[in-house]
């Protein structure tokens, strides 16, 4: 199969279904659209047959008698048309296509009925917590979604730095390579007393020079 089909198929898959079988009763509750409005319709009968169950196809048969008329409906199980599938009652069949049901009426369509797991056999789709992905999204949002993982990833690598702290941290190397007013006193309290010292030194020169004269 073409993929392009497969990834359309997953996307209108339901992600559970009830399970259903040959000669269960079955209450399906069917959207029905009439112009702007719509109504939920619900078809109760019996399971004459399933197929492909295993499939996005499935789909079972559901017979009734309506008005002494016997009445046949067939429901995808993954449209979204159908909403739920409600199994009430399970007989013990040997056939999954009973056609022999066509030609009885009263007594004789009976069907022997056996225990089963009610709560496990219903299992019905949940919309809002299971989100199916989209086949068909475009590289821009995967990428925008790859970029906000990185983001939040650098944020957790770092949570303890701001942009205050950082701003407080670059003041304090600002202030410690710029020189300091008590550098500045301490440069010419050393000038003056090298100028002192050469004084000195000269003062004591000129009375050399006069002794020897």
């Amino acid at each position: 199969m073409h993929p392009a089909i497969t990834k359309l198929e997953a996307a209108s898959r339901k992600p559970a279904i009830a399970q259903v079988q040959s000669g269960d009763t079955v209450r399906v509750h069917q959207l029905i659209r009439e112009g702007s409005k719509q109504r939920v319709q619900v078809f109760e009968g019996v399971v004459i047959r399933t197929d492909r169950m295993g499939s996005t196809t499935a789909s079972i048969t559901v017979r009734r008698i309506a008005s002494g008329v016997g009445v046949e409906k067939s429901f995808l199980m993954h449209s979204p048309n159908v909403e739920k599938v409600e199994v009430i009652r399970r007989s013990k069949v040997r056939r999954n296509f009973m056609s022999f049901l066509r030609d009885r009426r009263g007594k004789s369509a009976r069907l022997k009925e056996v225990s089963f797991d009610r709560t496990a056999a219903n299992v019905q789709p949940v919309k809002d917590e299971v989100v199916a992905e989209d086949p068909l999204a475009s590289d821009e949002e995967l990428d925008a979604e790859v970029t906000e993982l990185n983001v939040e990833e650098t944020q957790e690598v770092h949570p303890e730095t701001s942009t205050e702290e950082i701003a407080k941290e670059e003041e304090k190397a600002a202030a410690a390579d710029e020189p300091s007013a008590d550098d500045g006193d301490g440069d010419e309290s050393v000038a003056e007393q090298e100028e002192a010292e050469s004084g000195a030194d000269r003062a004591e020169a000129e009375e050399d020079r006069e002794s020897t004269k």
